[in-house]
């Protein structure tokens, strides 16, 4: 049997509610990730980035404390590929990095069109990098929502400065950071979440003590706060592509737009234009054709797979 064949019977085999969840954990994953960029936005116009890194690291090792006390150090330490698994942890790193530092300079909203960039990165590299393959009609759902994003958010006068090309930087890695935890699936999400969040607190002890401001105790809450929500997110996102296509799942961060313009309109009084409306309509169309299209080609065995 050809590897083309057997791929596309193991995607036949995958149960419809197996993708179903990974999509459910997807979407809420991004709206948490969606109500810390609100969060660590406010909070990083005070603090610097390496206070933001240190305390919410913190946070988030005590929270996942009970977690590793029942799962035990073996599973942490006896890991899969574990180069693999040093690189995932430097771009988990370098990709916080370059948004709380383009968020500082930017709006929120100019840094989320970059980043909402990563679905087609992870497109254009899944077949290189996962065996994937991503058909036209996929390839030209992915370009349309793009444009979507385009519509409903226009660049900034800003966007040739040096933070503009921190956040396509930051963009780019967290495509990577999609195939790389899809590259790791036997590895559990306790482990992923844990070394990336160790990650984040060495960069944060070595980068905190510059411009360290004393934060007030209420501060001091929603910085751990940050962390908190930053480790669940993260456990969404994993789980979820362990249980669906990342070329499927990548579209859905799309929803970010979504949660920016409520966010935008509850936290800072920004009233979306028409114009915005109207690109998230194309993106939430484009995301909704792939999942369709996903559905359809599981009766087709003549079709090559998506993810092997």
């Amino acid at each position: 049997m050809s590897s083309s064949s057997a791929t596309a019977t193991r995607i036949l085999k995958r149960p419809e509610s197996t993708v179903g969840l990974g999509i459910a954990l997807m979407l809420f994953g991004d709206f948490l990730f969606a109500s810390n960029d609100v969060l660590g936005k406010w909070l990083v116009a005070t603090y610097s980035v390496g206070q933001l890194l240190l305390i919410r690291s913190l946070a988030a090792l005590v929270v996942m404390a009970p977690m590793l006390l029942r799962t035990g150090l073996q599973p942490l330490i006896r890991l899969e590929r574990p180069r693999t698994q040093v690189m995932r942890v430097v771009f988990a790193t370098f990709e916080v990095l370059c948004f709380y530092w383009a968020v500082y300079y930017l709006p929120i909203a100019d840094v989320m069109v970059f980043y909402l960039a990563a679905p087609i990165y992870v497109a254009a590299l899944s077949p290189w990098m996962l065996g994937e393959r991503v058909g036209w009609r996929r390839w030209t759902a992915i370009l349309i929502g793009f444009c979507g994003v385009v519509v409903a958010l226009r660049p900034s006068a800003e966007t040739l400065s040096l933070a503009s090309l921190i956040s396509v930087a930051g963009s780019l890695t967290f495509a990577l950071l999609v195939i790389q935890s899809r590259q790791l699936r036997a590895t559990s999400d306790t482990a992923l979440v844990f070394w990336q969040t160790v990650g984040a607190l060495v960069a944060g002890l070595l980068m905190a003590p510059i411009g360290w401001v004393t934060p007030t105790p209420f501060d001091f809450g929603l910085l751990s706060l940050l962390g908190v929500v930053a480790m669940f997110a993260h456990i969404c996102i994993v789980r979820s592509l362990k249980f669906a296509p990342a070329a499927l799942l990548a579209p859905i961060h799309y929803t970010l737009l979504l949660w920016a313009i409520l966010f935008g309109y509850i936290v800072f009084g920004d009233v979306p234009e028409p114009q915005m409306m109207v690109g998230a309509a194309i993106i939430i169309g484009a995301g909704l054709f792939i999942f369709v299209r996903e559905r359809k080609t599981k009766g087709e065995v003549t079709l090559p797979a998506d993810i092997v």
